[in-house]
């Protein structure tokens, strides 16, 4: 998973079949996903995790991010 603490919100991709697994991307207020400021790994992941909705994983849901 990739977290960002400079992006308000985050786009998260859940699995459909383990619970507390799959994929969390920063992104804006609407969900979109600036893909020039992830990394290459991290970028592959967005477009699999896209890829994946209703096969391995759920719609994505807009959320706020975690602080810690």
């Amino acid at each position: 998973m990739l977290h960002s603490t400079s992006r308000p919100y985050q786009l998260r991709f859940r699995s459909l079949f383990d619970s507390g697994r799959g994929y969390a991307f920063p992104c804006d207020c609407a969900g979109q996903v600036d893909l020039d400021t992830l990394s290459d790994q991290a970028r592959n992941n967005y477009l699999y995790a896209r890829a994946m909705v209703g096969r391995e994983l759920a719609c994505p849901e807009i959320e706020p991010t975690e602080l810690h």
